[in-house]
């Protein structure tokens, strides 16, 4: 076998992985849920049984709203409000991923939405670093090592966005390593944040936007030429900028500019088709946006609500457009290389783990 052969599920299983778009609040256990909530007298879960809260989740989340899925959120913010709470699902977080091949992941989260019982920023962010540090521990004892980095989320509705970006640079040596604005794109684009874009281009400090996701090709021509986005959360519908009906595909000047930049594109097939942006995973753009060469990576956006991994993201795609090895690899070391941490970090772990990886396990 080689790089140009179909990989098989357990092949996938075995290849190492990067995601650089998971919420920490979108990845919980459900069991971690339903002991959290009994601790702390939660009691407005729809049951008490873990894989029938994973199937509520997941149900509730294919509605094709993005306001609705949203809204599943409450019952996972509710149960992170104390310090070891907070530990507990980042350390399994960091686990889960090992355990599934992911190598390097950067996960997001929004401080300000953990402090209801008392917490600071600072200590919601402090705890989530403890929590990934201990599960790249717990990771390395199994034989599964993974370096996790953490993103921090303003959200879109709120006006806490600057404080959070002062923090993105306060903890950029303690594993923080960029920021994010996340919440409802309609009605509130990302040039409502620009002083804390502005002041984080001035710190030399990496974010992300999210953009394109619900709301079309004005959130992302704000996100990248307003706010000067390195990444974009989703971007999905860029797709929308392309003309596909002659016999050329003819990318429009957004669409050209995204691509010739090569500024990444986080996309979450399995979260894209539950809040609409596509209907199914063969009509998803990814294919095409692969086809036409932009930066394209591939993601899990919040594991519990879409019931996925990135395994299950690769084996999606795989039965969807027939990718090998190759291809599977190029979508890896595109996030890799989209990555925020430091270069030689990054060169690195393409060169010793991920090539090295893909070329055992297709060899097999």
């Amino acid at each position: 076998m080689s790089l140009t052969s179909i990989p098989s599920k357990n092949q996938i299983k075995r290849l190492p992985k990067v995601v650089i778009h998971d919420h920490l609040d979108g990845g919980l256990r459900p069991q971690t849920i339903i002991d959290i909530a009994q601790e702390i007298g939660y009691t407005a879960l729809p049951t008490l049984d873990a894989d029938e809260l994973a199937t509520w989740f997941r149900e509730s989340c294919d509605s094709g709203s993005l306001v609705r899925y949203l809204e599943t959120f409450s019952h996972t913010i509710a149960v992170m409000q104390r310090r070891e709470d907070i530990i507990r699902v980042a350390r399994e977080c960091a686990l889960d991923l090992a355990r599934d091949g992911v190598v390097y992941a950067e996960v997001r989260g929004a401080p300000e939405l953990f402090t209801e019982k008392g917490l600071s920023i600072e200590e919601v962010i402090e705890a989530t670093i403890e929590g990934y540090r201990l599960g790249m521990e717990d990771a390395r004892s199994e034989g599964h090592p993974i370096l996790v980095r953490g993103l921090l989320c303003g959200m879109r509705q709120n006006n806490l966005s600057d404080k959070v970006a002062e923090l993105v640079v306060k903890y950029r040596n303690d594993g923080i390593v960029g920021f994010d604005i996340a919440g409802p794109e309609d009605g509130f684009p990302p040039s409502n944040q620009k002083s804390a874009f502005d002041y984080l281009r001035q710190e030399d400090a990496h974010f992300t936007i999210h953009a394109g996701e619900a709301y079309g090709l004005p959130s992302i021509w704000e996100a990248v030429q307003i706010c000067g986005a390195e990444r974009l959360g989703h971007g999905v519908r860029i797709i929308d900028d392309i003309d596909f009906s002659g016999a050329e595909p003819k990318l429009g000047k957004l669409a050209s500019y995204i691509r010739d930049r090569r500024i990444p594109l986080e996309l979450c097939p399995t979260s894209n088709l539950q809040t609409g942006a596509a209907k199914s995973y063969a009509e998803h753009p990814i294919g095409k946006l692969a086809q036409l060469r932009f930066r394209i990576t591939l993601n899990t956006d919040n594991r519990l609500m879409s019931q996925t991994s990135m395994s299950f993201e690769m084996e999606s795609m795989v039965e969807a457009f027939n990718w090998n090895f190759s291809e599977l690899q190029r979508v890896t070391i595109n996030a890799m290389k989209s990555a925020f941490i430091p270069y030689p970090d990054r060169l690195k772990i393409i060169e010793e783990i991920i090539k090295p990886g893909y070329a055992k396990v297709s060899a097999e």
